[in-house]
């Protein structure tokens, strides 16, 4: 794995060595600190931006021939388009921007000016922060498992020189540093879910997601583990039943962080959906994409992650994540469809389909989190449906929720860090569709909604006066659309957008 790089916050000065970066804004190609290196060169840099065109349009960059009087080994102007237009998403996908400039550069050690051409006003210290944030998000690559140096591929998003050190010049450096301390916690918490959900299944089992669970307790996260003996003690049957024929044994991880304490009151609880594997089981799966199904831990991935980002922000909220941890395998001993299972609280299950098994995870899970914290609200998360994906690609996860309010606060949360949800119905209508001649229920609905039924299915599982969202990730967890800020196949989403939520609606 590369190596992380190292962020630090300075005030405005000269730079007299490694790479120099400046930001150029439309209509604004040169900034102060530009203009005054501009002087010093004898106008070399006017002349380069006259000569290549450079307006400062967004996106677009110049590479300038550093005269030798700069001291400088590379120069760099990054055109931002409107600065005064820009919000949190903007100033992040600039230092993704930024980020993916600097491949093959022979100087890792970096210096960027964040300062304005258009207006006086000084980029504040949360903008600054942000920056650093998107740096920090693209310059993420899984090579753990490479024994060679190979020629970069234009298209896997890793860069060929990783970055020693970034130093972000700006003008609120002490405000910058209070900002990033919150920042890079989040960006661990998404390094984090990438990692886990990257990890190829022989090196990453359900034993092994749990160890990595377990190591939070570094964070101060108070980490219990379920082996198999403990689930069948909590009637656990579903979860088990998913497991039975793996040679891998399942587990449970429940990460409890009482960062309010007494005060806080009863957690909210987050539940992610952890099939380590999933071959589809009995009911098997094409072999073409099979391997992609490494992936489909990218729920459990995100709350691990997200747990990671509130134990280390220091967040004053009491939470509680829960993942179910298994891999579906076909076998001699394999849950068959036609079995008729029992669920932890009670309900029984016709199975039908033995690769509808993540409703099978999560309904145990959302009732061990209900029985055993009484939680204020409850968001599930779980790549479950390749129906999602027709429903809606791969620019929204879904979104079905019991509570409007809960829904509308998951839908802000997404939109302000570019993690967007769609809200898909529900009702008694295909409520219906699960129903079973032999059994409370049936694991599918037929070949129509299999996203909404899905989620019909989950919300048998959840108390009436409970507020409960759940997020279809099968389009967003793994396989994402690369963007300024992920090149990676697991994109950690998730953590960003339930960390937002979190601080939006617990800890204010």
């Amino acid at each position: 794995m590369s190596k992380p790089t190292a962020f630090s916050f300075a005030n405005l000065s000269p730079v007299k060595s490694g790479v120099l970066i400046l930001l150029g804004e439309d209509g604004a190609p040169l900034s102060k600190t530009a203009k005054a290196l501009d002087k010093t060169s004898g106008g070399a840099i006017s002349r380069a931006v006259k000569q290549r065109k450079f307006k400062g349009k967004k996106k677009s960059s110049l590479d300038i021939l550093v005269p030798e009087k700069l001291g400088v080994s590379r120069l760099l102007i990054v055109g931002t388009g409107t600065l005064k237009d820009y919000g949190d998403n903007d100033w992040l996908e600039l230092g993704g921007q930024i980020r993916a400039r600097l491949s093959g550069t022979d100087n890792p050690n970096v210096t960027l000016v964040l300062e304005r051409a258009k207006t006086a006003s000084a980029v504040s210290g949360d903008e600054a922060a942000q920056v650093a944030l998107g740096a920090m998000m693209r310059g993420y690559k899984f090579d753990k498992y490479k024994t060679k140096a190979g020629k970069k591929d234009p298209d896997s998003g890793s860069n060929d020189t990783d970055l020693s050190k970034l130093t972000v010049q700006c003008a609120n450096v002490a405000a910058a540093k209070r900002a990033f301390v919150a920042c890079k916690a989040v960006g661990e918490g998404v390094i984090l879910a990438r990692d886990l959900v990257n990890e190829p299944a022989n090196m990453l089992g359900p034993k092994e997601f749990a160890a990595r669970a377990k190591a939070l307790t570094k964070l101060g996260v108070k980490v219990q583990l379920l082996d198999e003996k403990a689930l069948k003690a909590n009637k656990m049957e579903a979860l088990l039943a998913v497991g039975q024929g793996s040679a891998k044994p399942t587990f449970a991880a429940i990460m409890n962080w009482q960062g309010a304490g007494a005060k806080g009151g009863k957690p909210v609880a987050i539940v992610g959906k952890g099939v380590t594997f999933d071959t589809g089981g009995i009911s098997i799966k094409p072999s073409a994409g099979m391997g992609d199904m490494k992936g489909d831990m990218a729920g459990a991935a995100c709350v691990v992650g997200l747990m990671h980002a509130l134990a280390a922000r220091k967040a004053k909220a009491n939470v509680v994540g829960l993942i179910g941890l298994v891999e579906n395998m076909p076998s001699g001993t394999a849950y068959r469809p036609g079995d008729v299972i029992g669920s932890m609280d009670g309900q029984t299950i016709e199975v039908l389909n033995t690769d509808a098994e993540g409703r099978l995870v999560l309904a145990d899970m959302l009732t061990y989190a209900q029985k055993k914290f009484q939680p204020k609200w409850v968001v599930n998360l779980a790549t479950l449906t390749g129906a999602i994906l027709v429903a809606l690609g791969k620019e929204h996860a879904g979104l079905f929720s019991n509570n409007d309010v809960l829904s509308e606060k998951l839908t802000r949360a997404g939109g302000e860090v570019n993690e967007k949800l769609w809200r898909l119905p529900l009702g008694p209508k295909y409520d219906e569709m699960i129903k079973s001649d032999v059994a409370d229920m049936k694991n599918i609905g037929g070949r129509y909604g299999g996203s909404i039924t899905a989620a019909q299915f989950l919300q048998r599982f959840i108390k009436d006066d409970t507020p409960w969202a759940h997020l279809d990730i099968a389009g967003t967890g793994m396989s994402a659309p690369k963007t300024d800020v992920n090149r990676s196949w697991g994109s950690g989403f998730g953590v960003r957008l339930l960390n937002r939520l979190i601080a939006e609606t617990v800890e204010k």
